[in-house]
């Protein structure tokens, strides 16, 4: 625990001293701020919408980027140069020991990154808005932790060991996937639900929405927002679907850990049979 707690700190100091970490954070932060202040703006008045209207306005945009960010920056700080691989893992330390250290540097420096964002957001609101919602947009940070966390892990299952050329082509691959899981993905299950009786078109988006890590923590999200009727007659066959608020809960949290665990553990186990 010590050394993992070591190798964690050395890279949260690298993270906060990244020039890509404090741009993530500048413009993170500059987006909330808009948003926050979007919906009166579009409507011809001024002033930033409460915390509620805010967080619901919020999602997409947390949807887009913080997913791109964790991939993009788990992949530049999990696949070193050569000579510095070479360097990090002749040490006497357990290869996934190392692995988890960084990734666990690295999730703090992008929560603290999105906590500076969604706390100048915050702060603005509650002068000009009042506290109403706030509770929400706290439910808004957690799923960020939470994309931020299941990315991190796909960029170790994709990075680890990728040294040279291959570092080049994880990062090709990591933006391949963001694009397939935020992007195309709702694209393709609603192409494929268009071509299937109600009832099996039904079941497939509910299962494509349980499925896919960004449709599940954005499901679980605004249910919780805004309760059964989040979706209108969606809803109701999410619910129908899997017995009930505590069942679709239920789903959605055994397929967040799934994604977060198992990416994580195929990450460490590329790297021990790394040759570097």
């Amino acid at each position: 625990m010590r050394l993992l707690m070591l190798f964690a700190r050395l890279e949260l100091l690298l993270a906060v001293r990244s020039r890509w970490t404090q741009l993530f954070t500048v413009v993170f932060a500059a987006l909330a701020l808009a948003v926050a202040g979007a919906g009166y703006v579009l409507s011809g008045g001024s002033g930033l919408q409460d915390f509620a209207r805010t967080t619901v306005s919020l999602i997409q945009l947390v949807i887009l980027l913080v997913p791109m960010t964790a991939l993009v920056l788990g992949v530049m700080a999990l696949a070193p140069e050569r000579g510095a691989a070479e360097i990090l893992y002749s040490q006497p330390v357990a290869r996934h020991t190392v692995l988890f250290g960084k990734l666990l540097g690295l999730f703090a420096a992008l929560l603290a990154a999105q906590a500076i964002g969604f706390g100048l957001a915050g702060l603005a609101i509650l002068q000009h808005a009042g506290g109403y919602g706030a509770g929400t947009f706290g439910l808004l940070m957690t799923s960020s932790a939470l994309l931020t966390a299941v990315f991190l892990g796909l960029a170790a299952a994709l990075s680890a060991g990728a040294t040279g050329r291959r570092r080049t082509r994880a990062l090709a691959v990591a933006l391949i996937l963001w694009f397939g899981l935020v992007i195309l993905y709702d694209v393709v299950a609603l192409g494929a639900a268009s071509l299937l009786p109600s009832g099996h078109a039904s079941r497939l988006l509910i299962v494509a929405a349980l499925v896919n890590p960004v449709d599940a923590i954005r499901t679980g999200a605004l249910l919780a927002l805004e309760g059964p009727g989040a979706f209108g007659a969606a809803s109701a066959a999410l619910l129908r679907f899997t017995g009930g608020a505590v069942g679709a809960a239920a789903w959605i949290l055994a397929s967040v850990i799934g994604w977060l665990v198992g990416p994580t553990l195929i990450g460490a186990r590329r790297l021990a049979r790394a040759d570097i």
